[in-house]
């Protein structure tokens, strides 16, 4: 419905209210989080009316309204909304909302759509705010250059949520190659805290959620207000206090300067940007993860476990070896097959044959065929890695092609990885690379592709231009037209290892790859924090060696496969080299996933608050509360000799439920120096309550080993 320039929106769906001022300038966020309950618009007037702060001495002689794009020209001294200019003028502009629309869609979603313009300036908007059925909001907005005659210069965009001023404390994550998404925690003080990335994806630093909430928030307790801009190219979030208490947190894309002149009539649209309140850090995620799992396109919860080959084989790969690797793979019970770098033409080791996507006939001299044929013999599916966005110097693609290659002009930017960035905004390159992709997948039905980008963008341009927004535009257009072509098609999100993982590349890809480290331990950390964002079955996770190549620790089966277990499961070692006990284990442990793959990837995950940090305790219940599975994993050596009572949220109080230890045949005999409290041999049965809020004693866990238990509901609850 058309609402008026002088009402009040209240948008409420799952236990979050929204309420939205919108006024003769651009609309403000009077209200973001708890559901307030129904107020009639003559409440939600004097909710607004008693919201104003008094005028004090120093700003401006008003009150200052904070927009959901903040206006400089209001008195705003924080970060603009929009900043750019028109040849050095209208570089403050001042929007006036035209028309304001206030829809609700399915399951309660709500949609609050603001057109607005400045007639001076000749620009126009249309902002969108939404509230999902989850409480998740997302903000966009699309700026048009209403100017006949000359270009505007934009400069930055970014959309803002408030933030109560009892929200002191900001988490945010960092991160580098092989330790993604470690989390980092300051006080929210006056100023700015900003983070920027410009390294041309989303990079193993980014900030992926910034979080402000009250002080020593955890994943239980403590309400807490988070943003995530879903964008895969350069990018920025921002927590901002000023003087007179307001406090916003804010984000957009980052654009490079003069990345982006608008023509007249041409139109920019932001990343969206998506807000989460929580009472906790738990509440917070499942608004994200309800979100994702509403889309029509979400993946099933019935997951294809794979093998992938990287780890196994590395380069040394010809038909004989994957053959035999690929019987050892469907005798554990893998469900699809995934040939990884090295299978194209010239490539032995890294430093050659990116762009040269054709099935290197020295090492296939029948193509990848027998492999393709063994594979499905076996009931497996067939994934091929791919590196589309890349390309070796040393490569008959560049050297047909070296303008090809993204740099700010005459000089190339330096390698990484032996790799430069194969421009895509070239016409020419986009549809040899779509090409390529496109008649491999046909020619061997390929059902995965594992989509990788192994570098930063360093001064990437485009005829001297800079190009890191339209070559994000570029990729995003190349996935979604080879999911158009093979609509059953899956693809992974990796950028060497977890360098690619936001809310813009999942909108065509069905997971990410979290890191190149396939530690248990490390897992322990990235997995923890990336669940922050995703749920499980969105977040690829493998059962590597004993000994991991990026780290060189050594874990037992038990621990390698429980961590793996909570995510996306995979393989990724030579399992031809696995005894007969191991991979019997393995069995028992891909059978243990495949039983328990619904609950896993529909149920609510629930990180619990520990006294003691060397334990992680997690698990996921089900929907309707009739299961649960959680896990106990020592990632450090504790200061107490006993761990003590562990609770066990999320379960009907008033029901009862059977609490078991999760053991495999194959591990029977084998407790690895645990001491195990008395209930674990024949189980408890306790009520809900009791289990959510005083917990049970677990075993004492030597240092990286990890147990599990299972929950069924035995008795319902009385009414």
């Amino acid at each position: 419905m058309r609402i008026g320039t002088d009402d009040v929106a209240h948008l409420r769906a799952g236990g979050v209210s929204l309420v939205v001022a919108v006024g003769e300038g651009l609309p403000r966020v009077v209200h973001w989080g708890p559901d307030l309950g129904s107020l009639s618009q003559e409440h939600l007037r004097a909710l607004v009316t008693s919201s104003v702060p008094p005028i004090v001495s120093g700003p401006v002689d008003a009150v200052v309204p904070l927009a959901v794009l903040p206006e400089a020209h209001r008195g705003w001294f924080g970060t603009p909304g929009v900043s750019g200019h028109r040849g050095g003028r209208d570089f403050s502009p001042a929007f006036t909302s035209r028309a304001v629309e206030h829809t609700e869609h399915d399951q309660g979603a709500q949609r609050l759509v603001v057109h607005a313009r400045d007639a001076k300036a000749l620009l126009s908007l249309v902002l969108t705010i939404e509230l999902a059925s989850s409480g998740l909001v997302t903000l966009r907005a699309t700026l048009t250059n209403d100017d006949h005659d000359s270009e505007y210069w934009l400069d930055q965009m970014n959309l803002a949520l408030p933030v109560p001023t009892e929200a002191t404390e900001l988490l945010d994550f960092t991160g580098r190659h092989l330790r993604e998404r470690a989390p980092q925690r300051s006080p929210f003080t006056q100023g700015t805290h900003l983070r920027e990335n410009r390294r041309g994806r989303t990079g193993s630093d980014a900030a992926t959620l910034l979080i402000a909430g009250r002080p020593g928030f955890a994943f239980e307790a403590g309400q807490v207000w988070g943003v995530h801009v879903g964008w895969s190219g350069n990018h920025r979030v921002l927590a901002e206090r000023n003087a007179e208490g307001q406090g916003v947190l804010a984000g957009g894309e980052l654009l490079l300067p003069g990345e982006l002149r608008l023509a007249p009539g041409q139109s920019y649209t932001t990343p969206t940007v998506y807000g989460s309140w929580g009472d906790g850090l738990n509440a917070l995620s499942w608004r994200f993860h309800d979100y994702l799992r509403a889309r029509p396109n979400h993946p099933s919860p019935r997951r294809a476990v794979l093998l992938n080959t990287w780890e196994a084989v590395y380069f040394a790969q010809d038909v004989e070896t994957l053959s035999e690797l690929a019987d050892a793979a469907a005798d554990v019970g893998i469900e699809r097959f995934v040939l990884d770098d090295g299978w194209f033409r010239g490539r032995r080791d890294d430093s050659a044959g990116l762009g040269d996507w054709f099935v290197d006939p020295d090492v296939w001299p029948d193509g990848l065929d027998k492999l393709v044929e063994r594979v499905r013999e076996r009931g497996m599916e067939f994934g091929l890695w791919f590196e589309p966005e890349m390309v070796n110097t040393d490569s008959d693609l560049a050297r047909a092609h070296p303008e090809w290659i993204l740099s700010a002009g005459e000089r190339l930017p330096p390698e990484a990885r032996h790799q430069q960035v194969l421009d895509l905004t070239e016409p020419e390159a986009f549809e040899f690379v779509l090409a390529r992709l496109d008649a491999l997948v046909l020619e061997y039905g390929i059902d995965f592709v594992k989509w990788d980008h192994n570098r930063d963008l360093v001064d990437a341009g485009h005829e001297g231009a800079p190009a890191v927004h339209w070559q994000t535009l570029a990729a995003y257009r190349l996935m979604d037209t080879l999911r158009e072509r093979h609509p059953g098609l899956e693809i992974e999100s990796c950028a060497s290892g977890g360098a690619r993982v936001d809310l813009g590349v999942l909108e065509r890809t069905d997971r990410v790859w979290a890191s190149d480290a396939i530690d248990a331990l490390e897992r322990q950390h990235i997995e923890r924090w990336t669940r922050l964002l995703l749920p499980p079955e969105l977040i690829g996770s493998h059962i590597g060696s004993a000994w991991a190549a990026a780290t060189g620790r050594t874990h037992e089966l038990e621990f390698r496969a429980g961590t793996a277990f909570f995510g996306c499961l995979g393989v990724e070692r030579d399992l031809r080299r696995a005894d007969a006990a191991e991979r019997q284990a393995l069995r028992e442990w891909i059978a243990l996933y495949r039983r328990h793959q619904v609950l896993l990837h529909t149920g609510r995950f629930h990180t619990v608050d520990h006294g003691d940090d060397s334990l992680h305790v997690h698990g996921v219940v089900a929907r309707d509360q009739s299961e649960a599975i959680f896990s106990f994993a020592a990632v450090a050596t504790s200061p107490y000799a006993r761990p003590g009572l562990v609770r066990l949220p999320g379960l009907d109080p008033d029901a009862e439920y059977l609490v078991t230890p999760v053991a495999l045949a194959s591990q029977v005999e084998k407790f690895m120096g645990r001491t195990v409290p008395p209930w674990w041999a024949t189980g408890a049965r306790l009520p809900g309550g009791v289990l959510s809020r005083r917990g049970v004693q677990i075993p004492a866990l030597f240092p990286e080993r990890l147990t599990m238990v299972h929950l069924v509901r035995t008795v319902e609850s009385t009414p």
